[in-house]
């Protein structure tokens, strides 16, 4: 029976050509299930859907504690159905279960947040300066949205897009990544089973160009939301450009991890390993670059690559592993190509591997995906390795000599996503904190975020934010109503009329 993965008009149907795709689990490659693979006509016949769900107001129309009402019986169905949830996510992305379930953990507090949120804006008056004059702000839904997610947390960067479009009363278009769709097929099923109206939530699963491209291009959405890479993310506003669609983009990131003299050195250190190797480093805040006061960067380096050597690798369920493989044999020979490039441009290599010799090492995982955690020192600024984007179990090392060179080392980078800051000295790692150029900065810590905090980045990080009042306000649009509640004739004009008629 040809798959039928696509949900469309609160129908589950197949992709138009019958077209289907085999996902693969990264850590040992056995199948995890078989999605239908939707065609550019699957996506338009999703916006037409969407389109026609906004434009007769079944969902705008429900009243926003409704809406609020119906996003907490989603957070309900997702902590009663956790471990699915978790399961599913780790086979797609090869994440160790642990990981997965705390994903499963963050997305419930999403929809509760936005669940929370969807009602309590009743827009503002505005002072007019007359008390014949009633003026006020109103937030309406921004329309058909078009939400484009990545692989590497397929599930939760979809909450962060579906949870506030639906609690402004928005409809919308998912489409994940391609390698990793389950979750999203689950989601739907809970929305549905819920009751969603038809036509509020379309999926589509199926590569960027043919089901993904419609989404910024068709005159019938009013959003893109997009999470993934730089070189994609500049086609999507381009294409979203020629209808003046609104755009949110979060591209990624090259963050630093600052590193004082006075840092509670165990921390420090331990909180350097997470913040580069959790989910192999296919984090887009993952803290890839490492920079470190010159006087302790020997000792800290040292004690790093002591530490990620002995990380274990595994499968989701092996429960001695601490992370797990890269998505594909493609990602993972980008990663290797990456570091042989830092190595021709004269980093050294301490650990980990360049040329193959990165990969396991261990003849149980050489079914999977699989690469050591690897840290280049010796390196300097301009090189690629501190300039790119690895997104894999890399981090390089650099140093610093006071507080104004830490800023710019931190600061010279095309993104600013996310960066941290550690210090015994308050009034110093404030100090520095306050000058990052990046969205999101973590001091004496790496990685925690809050759904109740915005997450975006600046530079070439993207445009907007999600999560927050401000990822609420992004799915929404802001209408002045002024009511003159005493109208009466102004005598800007002379009226002749009488006059004329005589």
């Amino acid at each position: 029976m040809t798959a039928q993965t696509l949900f469309i008009d609160g129908t589950w149907v197949a992709a138009a050509d019958g077209g289907t795709r085999d996902i693969e689990c990264p850590a040992d490659r056995t199948l995890v299930g078989t999605v239908s693979e939707a065609t550019r006509a699957d996506t338009e016949r999703a916006i037409a859907a969407a389109r026609r769900a906004f434009d007769d107001d079944r969902w705008s129309s429900v009243p926003a504690p409704d809406r609020g009402a119906f996003l907490l019986r989603v957070a309900g169905a997702l902590r009663e159905r956790k471990a699915e949830f978790a399961r599913a996510e780790s086979l797609d992305t090869g994440k160790r279960l642990v990981e997965s379930e705390i994903d499963i953990d963050d997305i419930t507090a999403c929809f509760e947040y936005f669940g929370r949120a969807a009602a309590q804006d009743a827009g503002r008056l505005v002072d007019a300066g007359s008390n014949d004059v009633i003026s006020r702000i109103q937030h309406e839904p921004v329309g058909v949205c078009g939400m484009i997610t990545p692989w590497n947390y397929p599930l939760l960067q979809a909450a962060w897009k579906m949870a506030p479009a639906l609690a402004a009363g928005c409809s919308f278009i998912l489409k994940p990544a391609e390698l990793t769709p389950h979750t999203a097929i689950l989601m739907m099923e809970v929305f549905d089973d819920l009751g969603l109206p038809a036509g509020v939530a379309n999926l589509v699963t199926g590569t960027g160009p043919e089901a993904g491209a419609p989404l910024s291009e068709h005159r019938d959405v009013d959003m893109v939301s997009f999470t993934g890479g730089l070189v994609t993310g500049k086609v999507i506003a381009a294409a979203a450009a020629a209808t003046v669609k609104k755009v949110a983009l979060e591209l990624g990131g090259k963050n630093p991890n600052v590193i004082f003299a006075d840092a509670d050195f165990d921390a420090a250190v331990d909180n350097a390993l997470n913040g580069a190797f959790v989910h192999s480093g296919q984090v887009c805040s993952a803290g890839a670059r490492i920079v470190v006061q010159d006087s302790i960067a020997e000792k800290f380096t040292d004690a790093l690559v002591a530490r990620a050597e002995q990380i274990r690798l595994g499968g989701p369920f092996d429960a001695n592993a601490e992370t797990g493989p890269l998505i594909s044999a493609a990602h993972r020979d980008k990663v290797d190509a990456y570091i042989q490039k830092g190595v021709a441009e004269g980093a050294r290599l301490r650990c980990g591997g360049t040329n193959g010799t990165g990969m396991s090492g261990d003849s149980d995982l050489d079914a999977g995906y699989y690469y050591k955690p690897t840290i280049l020192d010796q390196v300097r600024r301009g090189m690629s390795v501190v300039i790119d984007e690895a997104f894999g179990p890399v981090v390089t090392i650099e140093t610093f000599t006071d507080e104004a060179d830490a800023i710019a080392i931190a600061n010279d980078t095309d993104y600013g996503l996310a960066g941290a800051v550690w210090s015994q000295d308050a009034g110093k790692a404030q100090r520095v904190a306050n000058r990052l150029r990046h969205g999101t900065i973590w001091i004496n810590d790496y990685h925690p975020y809050l759904p109740q905090a915005e997450w975006g980045g600046f530079g070439h990080s993207g445009v907007g934010r999600e999560l927050g009042p401000t990822g609420l306000d992004e799915y929404r649009e802001a209408k002045h109503v002024y009511q003159n509640i005493a109208p009466a004739v102004t005598g800007w004009f002379d009226d002749n009329s009488q006059e004329n008629n005589r």
